[in-house]
């Protein structure tokens, strides 16, 4: 296929290859991966500027996405490239075959770092903000080679989700400190101030007065935002709800298990961990079904998967893929419905190939770069996360450029009366995700 870009698309080239430090923040749909692919080979085989790429991403999007654009594009057919996931002689037998492009999974860096294979003088990065946590490996592994990298480029659509603290790691990876600082409580005690706090514990931060606008003036000379509503014309978005209503022994059983969770908590601080403890427990019962001390499955009420059933039915063999979040989940419907889960490149295949009715998804295993705008246009969350960047995501598996549709569905499952409700007010207000999660139990205590 002969690659002809938008002009946005000739921008954030050129703009990789004059800035050998960028922060490519282009939304969902707008083709980063291509756009960079182009960059790359103009760097390798016009300027000589580079000699070896290491491209970092999630596994998936390592196995799939990558290698099928290398290989999609007329103008990069020239490109050699090398996937080096799965077991250690695998991923060996792929470094040693010295590709212009070696593509790895972000849970193997410290693998290739502590192995001695890195000897890349370029580094991108798909999805950045996998990189927000500077005390995980990846990221204390990447710092001690970054030295020896000439150029980087970090892509993301969403690099700050949950909120202007994730910047501080992204940056500090792609600049070495220069902008933000090279120290983390400086940068906080800088743009920040204590929020939610226990005496002397402070358990979250809140941005200081005009610390947004001094923090991205700070990076803006290495970084560049798009959104795709801005370029593309993309097809119209449809987001509803379908409720359902809890009968009354359904509801008293909700409330009585509520209320026994509540009280742990009432006399004391609520904290992220707790919070996230209470929360996931009324999700459970949200949707149907709670785990018990030795992880059964406890049915609570079918009301969801009655719904699911409706949905499917109205569609009339129309694709429709379903999100779910907790394991209990996906074993009710597989056990009701005729469904295949997305998980393999051969699932990916037969969906945008229109073979599977009903497909499943879970958002933080599939949530990024997988496209499968290919295969239907109605997305189902039968379960919500707290995840604003999870969220997005996933929505944008089938809202995003090459969507032949001309509406795409988002259709959320929603029980009347439970902390559905609230989850689902927060992704729509786009709320940080911790702060949101900790009102809400504040509200049910």
């Amino acid at each position: 296929m002969n690659f002809k870009p938008h002009n946005y698309q000739k921008y954030a080239v050129e703009y990789i290859k004059s800035h050998p430090v960028a922060a490519i923040l282009l939304d969902m749909g707008l083709g980063k991966t291509v756009i960079s692919l182009t960059a790359m080979a103009d760097l390798l085989f016009d300027s000589f500027e580079v000699h070896k790429i290491l491209v970092i991403g999630p596994l998936r999007v390592a196995r799939d996405s990558w290698p099928m654009e290398v290989t999609k594009w007329e103008h990069l057919k020239h490109l050699t490239y090398a996937v080096a996931i799965g077991t250690p002689a695998e991923r060996r037998a792929a470094l040693e075959r010295n590709a212009d492009i070696t593509i790895i999974n972000r849970e193997n860096v410290d693998w290739l770092v502590e192995s001695g294979y890195f000897d890349f003088d370029m580094v991108v990065i798909d999805e950045l903000s996998s990189f927000k946590n500077h005390t995980v490996k990846r990221f204390k592994a990447l710092m001690k080679v970054r030295p020896k990298v000439n150029r980087i480029v970090g892509l993301t659509g969403t690099p700050s989700s949950n909120g202007l603290m994730d910047l501080w790691s992204e940056f500090r990876l792609l600049d070495m400190g220069e902008r933000l600082g090279k120290f983390i409580t400086r940068y906080r005690e800088a743009f920040f101030m204590p929020d939610k706090r226990n005496s002397q514990m402070v358990f979250s931060y809140k941005p200081r007065l005009d610390a947004e606008e001094e923090i991205y003036r700070r990076i803006s000379d290495i970084t560049i935002s798009m959104k795709c509503t801005d370029h593309l014309n993309m097809p119209e978005l449809i987001s509803s709800q379908c409720e359902v209503v809890l009968s009354d022994d359904e509801r008293k059983q909700y409330e009585k298990l509520k209320s026994e969770l509540v009280l742990t908590l009432s006399a004391g601080e609520i904290t992220v961990s707790n919070a996230a403890s209470l929360t996931n427990k009324l999700s459970q019962l949200s949707n149907g079904a709670i785990y018990d001390d030795e992880k059964n499955i406890i049915e609570i009420h079918s009301r969801k998967l009655d719904a699911l059933e409706d949905i499917i039915e109205s569609a009339n063999g129309n694709p429709i893929l379903v999100a779910y979040w907790f394991k209990h989940d996906l074993e009710r419907i597989r056990k009701r419905f005729d469904v295949r889960e997305i998980k393999t490149s051969k699932d990916i295949t037969d969906w945008n190939a229109g073979k599977i009715p009903v497909a499943l998804i879970h958002p933080a295993s599939a949530g990024h770069g997988l496209n499968l705008q290919s295969g239907g246009s109605t997305l189902v969350w039968f379960g919500l996360t707290w995840s604003l960047e999870l969220y997005q995501q996933t929505n944008a598996r089938l809202w995003r450029q090459g969507q032949t549709a001309g509406t795409v569905v988002i259709q959320h499952i929603i029980a009347k009366g439970t902390i559905d409700e609230r989850v689902l007010k927060a992704l729509s207000k786009k709320e940080l995700t911790q702060n949101a999660l900790i009102d809400a139990v504040k509200a049910e205590v």
